[in-house]
């Protein structure tokens, strides 16, 4: 347990905090939605600061991250809890525990300095704050990336996109990396399906691209709920008004938690989104979470050669010559390519 950042006192002991968009104001005794901060006698505690409930290692491109130190591994940390209440979800175990069990708070005890140390140890470029919504144990995040920093490793956040414009400024000077999912094009998606709204995750992708700091977006395509032609196209056109080079991940869905009535994700949907995204404009559209024949290589924009091969989370080969095409010489866009 640790005093949390960003939240200001209210009235009748009421605590109002800042760290994301839901502001929740939380009366005495009682929890914010991501039911792991709480109000002790007019403070605000984040309860699962250094509760790790997951910690692997995993290629970057798992997060995913395709165009962000192609080929390395990122140490992978995550607490219980989250500001979404997503169907859909696929962690919904862990994301949703404390909702499920009366408030319980579990997970294994580290430090910022041991999460760092095992990065290091285990050869990892990167430490990805995943699993569950980082910006919940956004405390435990703060602390672990600047450590990470002063040693010399990167930090990417796989977030929701739900956090607040202050919670963006204060990690971002942190952050190399962030990939935001953009779940749907429309309000009544988010209301129902994710138990939010649609306007803050577009406002903090754009943040984010203006605070220097490497966007990925991902989609996972529903049947019926989201895959509809010109909801795709409009969410391509968004991506692409944030930056053509700004790479967009569709990545097929399979029945799970509280929504088992949705068939998966046919592959001619996502190659057909594919497509939508490249003739929007943008230069890196992404096929995930099932084969794909071409569809998780990174290609150039320039001359359409394969610059980066893969097949599923695995990097295969690079064919980049200083982040140019080895083809033509097109720069390619990223970091550590």
């Amino acid at each position: 347990m640790k005093k949390a950042m960003l939240y200001e006192a209210g009235t009748d002991a009421t605590l109002h905090c800042n760290l994301c968009n839901h502001g929740c104001r939380i009366r005495e005794g009682k929890r914010g939605i991501c039911r792991v901060r709480e109000n002790r006698q007019g403070v605000l505690y984040s309860l699962v600061y250094g509760k790790i409930i997951a910690e692997h290692i995993d290629p970057i491109e798992k997060k995913p991250f395709f165009n962000f130190f192609p080929g390395s591994k990122a140490y992978s940390i995550g607490t219980a809890g989250c500001n979404f209440r997503c169907k859909h979800c696929q962690n919904y175990d862990i994301s949703q525990y404390p909702q499920a069990h009366a408030g319980k708070i579990i997970g294994e005890n580290r430090t910022p300095e041991q999460i760092v140390e095992r990065a290091k140890a285990s050869g990892c470029k990167t430490i990805a704050y995943t699993y569950t919504e980082p910006t919940i144990f956004y405390e435990f995040a703060y602390d672990t990336a600047v450590l990470a920093h002063r040693e010399g490793l990167k930090n990417v956040f796989v977030s929701n996109g739900y956090m607040s414009a202050d919670a963006a400024r204060e990690i971002a000077p942190h952050l190399d990396a962030i990939n935001i999912d953009l779940k749907a094009f429309t309000k009544k998606f988010y209301k129902e399906i994710c138990g939010a709204r649609l306007a803050p995750v577009l406002e903090t992708i754009q943040r984010m691209k203006t605070l220097a700091v490497w966007v990925e977006v991902t989609t996972l395509i529903i049947p019926g709920l989201n895959d509809d032609e010109m909801e795709l196209r409009d969410m391509a056109r968004f991506v692409k008004s944030v930056g053509c080079e700004v790479p967009w991940h569709v990545t097929a869905f399979y029945p799970t938690y509280k929504l088992t009535d949705r068939p998966p994700t046919p592959a001619a949907t996502l190659q057909r989104a594919r497509e939508i995204g490249l003739a929007e404009g943008l230069r890196y559209v992404y096929e995930g979470n099932v084969p794909a024949e071409a569809g998780e290589n990174t290609f150039c924009y320039g001359c359409g050669a394969v610059v980066i091969e893969r097949s599923g989370f695995s990097f295969i080969h690079n064919r980049l010559q200083d982040g140019k095409c080895s083809q033509c010489g097109m720069p390619i866009d990223g970091v550590g390519l």
